[in-house]
């Protein structure tokens, strides 16, 4: 019996008898209003630990030797497919020109709805028999191999397509005149493809393969029409100084989607003003960001962040700057990690310990507040009362 009273000696919450308690309506509001706060705590807990909450920090990018994805979807609603072209070079001395593969081309009307889709590069009617860098028509059994129209830089040089003839030619430094006359160009529907799309616009999406290092990409206008091509300049009537680089970017990312991202550039549209006439250079300043991003359950997408500034320049003055659309990117050495998370047990549980004790302590100390106060101003009106 000793021991069980030393127990209850030890009791911190000693029990008053239900015939001392005195309720109160102010005591009952506040515990309907302190009940109320401590379950919708308790579900916001509940809903925090179920669900995944995102930590960020920042380190250093050690990687070395990547490559990137840069994936676009760009409308010009005044440029030709078939004179609009994407390149792309960097610091590294890496470049490319007309870049076909992985990009699709559509061709739209001045409302914008798509009149053919096509993969770049794809030609029209055949020839029966092309030409051969010997001299002679090709013969069954034989390789093809399509002549350069006298600017190979060897015997064993073969021309098989209209743009590598007219590289072939630029080369040289020569003019290519007589754009019908080669087969190359004929069987890919070089020039009739031209007037069929003359007054269209392009939508071109896909991605280009690029290293991690500064450089950019940009769609120029006019790849088809340079100094060779001055005879269809005329015929067309497309000058350098006419081009109408009006764009809407409809996507623009480096690497990979993840949750939460954002792109900044994704639906911008920018029109080229009418008034001057003037094209020019519209420039794109990207500061890229690389981002990994570790799901819950440890996956880890390896992608990219972006922010931009823009700039247009006119073409005024010597040198001109080359008409179009130019994306200049570069790397920022930090590197941002995103991590999904969850609560843990012993956390979700001390929570809700908080929030039930703190809420009902709270309660408590109003409660006794009110009480007391309304106790001591009702005897003040019952002494003056009696005064």
């Amino acid at each position: 019996m000793e021991l069980w009273n030393k127990l209850r000696s030890l009791d911190a919450y000693p029990k008053v008898n239900e015939d001392f308690y005195s309720r109160t309506l102010s005591g009952g509001l506040i515990t309907i209003f302190s009940s109320v706060a401590i379950v919708l705590l308790f579900f916001s807990e509940i809903r925090l630990y179920l669900y995944s909450a995102t930590e960020s920090k920042l380190t250093v990018d050690t990687s070395r030797g990547e490559r990137l994805h840069i994936n676009f979807d760009v409308t010009f609603p005044a440029l030709p497919c078939s004179l609009v072209a994407i390149d792309t070079m960097d610091v590294s001395g890496e470049q490319h020109y007309d870049i076909r593969h992985d990009i699709i081309k559509k061709r739209i009307d001045q409302l914008g709805n798509v009149i053919e889709s096509r993969k770049d590069g794809v030609g029209s009617h055949k020839i029966e028999r092309p030409l051969q860098n010997h001299g002679g028509r090709l013969d069954h059994n034989e390789a093809y191999c399509g002549s350069c129209y006298g600017s190979e830089e060897s015997d064993n040089q073969c021309c098989n397509t209209c743009e590598e003839v007219r590289d072939a030619y630029r080369k040289k430094g020569w003019a290519l005149t007589n754009v019908e006359s080669i087969d190359q160009c004929k069987r890919e529907g070089f020039v009739q493809r031209l007037k069929d799309e003359h007054g269209e616009g392009c939508n071109i999406h896909g991605f280009v393969d690029v290293n991690k290092v500064a450089g950019n990409f940009h769609f120029a206008p006019g790849k088809g029409l340079d100094h060779a091509f001055n005879f269809l300049q005329d015929m067309l009537n497309f000058q350098p100084e006419n081009y109408n680089i009006t764009h809407k970017i409809n996507k623009l990312s480096f690497g990979k989607d993840f949750p939460g991202v954002v792109n900044p550039l994704d639906g911008v549209e920018w029109k080229q003003e009418q008034t001057t006439g003037l094209t020019g250079m519209y420039q794109y300043f990207v500061k890229v960001v690389p981002t990994i991003y570790t799901d819950i359950r440890g996956r880890k997408i390896h992608s990219n962040q972006f922010s931009v500034t823009e700039h247009f320049r006119e073409a005024i003055g010597l040198p001109r700057p080359p008409p179009g659309v130019y994306f200049f990117y570069e790397f920022s050495p930090i590197q941002v990690d995103f991590t999904e998370e969850n609560t843990s047990l012993l956390h979700f549980l001390t929570n809700i310990c908080a929030i039930i004790g703190g809420i009902f302590t709270v309660a408590g100390i109003l409660d006794s507040f009110v009480y007391h106060g309304h106790r001591a101003i009702k005897k003040k009106m019952e002494i003056g009362k009696l005064g």
